[in-house]
């Protein structure tokens, strides 16, 4: 495969309602959008998740766009990819790049759309995925009140949603998760902590092994492993982990030491779906679940995610939710919709089987730029 050509997108677009975490409030997402064509006229899309602050990692839109324009794209384009397995040259050939793995997975992403394409098989072929539609939940970020929680909680159940997370922080957390509870006794229920707590602060939480919750997910540092393990000997309830598993052996490693019972996977956290695939297997061989996180994504990176979420591993509801949950106009002719199950379908037209509007795109648009091989 030769790429001939690639473009990037620094989007911004408005959200349908503010989302709050332990780190901060948005009510607008930023991300970058690849488009890379290759030697045959097809074009493949790709989504750089990273946001425009450092809250939930240290790369952002800006970050992502310097090693993008100036590293991984020329990389991509210096020479034929393997036909066989593109996203695993690429890898190959940029991990002398150290991090970054949002950009990686952008490009990457662009380059399994391409390979959907070519042999005219879905992305959920190319990565083994099993089923057609998937169970979904939503993420609720923080809310004025317990009672504007629950009612926001109320909204979502009625909308179908069979499984629900809550955003907590210090101070936020215990009698959030309870009045929750106590609304709702009989849902699927997860709190997510976004690294607010310390081993010390995290005592507090304990109140929560009583409620009878899937799991707690990333209550301490971000790039922690050991007190993890530390922390889960004292809890009944399953810890996940998110931010610090940004490698296959960052989740081979906290498997070892029983950091965690559950990993969220995010492709774009980890460096794309190759490592993501790697990582799913790694947790199926243990018996450990998966769930398949999200981060905001527009409907490319929302096709993605629910590809992923088709392998067998993927045993718990994950964050991918609707597209009118977080958007009244997104930059794809597909909208994902709810189906009354609970579940998302999964696209089955080849590559991530989805289109971009481009008209959509060019109003959300800050900044484009192209690279072309002819030009290196």
């Amino acid at each position: 495969m030769q790429l001939t050509r690639l473009a990037f997108y620094h989007v911004r677009m408005p959200l349908q309602h503010p989302f709050e975490t332990s780190f901060g409030r948005i009510t607008h997402r930023e991300c970058i959008l690849v488009e890379a064509e290759d030697e045959t006229g097809r074009i493949g899309w790709g989504e750089c998740a990273a946001d425009r602050d450092p809250g939930f990692s240290y790369e952002t839109t800006g970050t992502a766009w310097h090693i993008l324009q100036d590293f991984l794209g020329p990389a991509a384009l210096q020479a034929p990819l393997d036909e066989d397995a593109p996203a695993a040259d690429f890898q190959h050939r940029v991990a002398v790049v150290k991090g970054h793995n949002m950009a990686k997975a952008g490009l990457e992403m662009a380059l399994w759309d391409l390979q959907g394409q070519r042999l005219g098989r879905s992305l959920r072929e190319l990565l083994g995925g099993q089923r057609s539609r998937v169970p979904v939940g939503v993420s609720i970020g923080l809310q004025p009140s317990p009672e504007d929680l629950v009612a926001r909680v109320g909204r979502f159940l009625e909308q179908g949603y069979r499984r629900i997370k809550i955003k907590i922080k210090p101070g936020r957390d215990v009698a959030d998760t309870q009045a929750v509870r106590a609304a709702f006794p009989e849902i699927l229920l997860q709190v997510d902590a976004n690294s607010a707590y310390t081993l010390e602060t995290a005592q507090a939480l304990k109140p929560l092994d009583d409620l009878d919750l899937l799991l707690i997910e990333q209550p301490l540092a971000e790039d922690d492993l050991w007190e993890h393990h530390k922390l889960q000997a004292q809890f009944r309830t399953p810890l996940c982990l998110d931010e610090s598993i940004r490698l296959p052996r960052h989740a081979a490693q906290a498997l070892e030491m029983d950091a965690c019972r559950v990993i969220n996977i995010k492709q774009g956290r980890v460096g794309g779906l190759h490592n993501a695939l790697a990582i799913h297997d790694l947790a199926q061989a243990r018996d450990v679940p998966v769930w398949c996180g999200g981060m905001l994504e527009t409907g490319v990176g929302r096709a993605a995610n629910l590809a992923l979420a088709s392998l067998p591993n993927f045993r718990l509801p994950g964050d991918i939710s609707a597209t009118d949950r977080y958007y009244a106009e997104d930059i794809t002719h597909q909208r994902f919709t709810l189906n009354p199950d609970g579940t998302i379908t999964v696209p089955d037209a080849p590559g991530l089987g989805v289109t971009v509007n481009r008209e959509a795109l060019s109003r959300y648009t800050l900044r484009a730029v192209g690279l072309s091989s002819t030009a290196l």
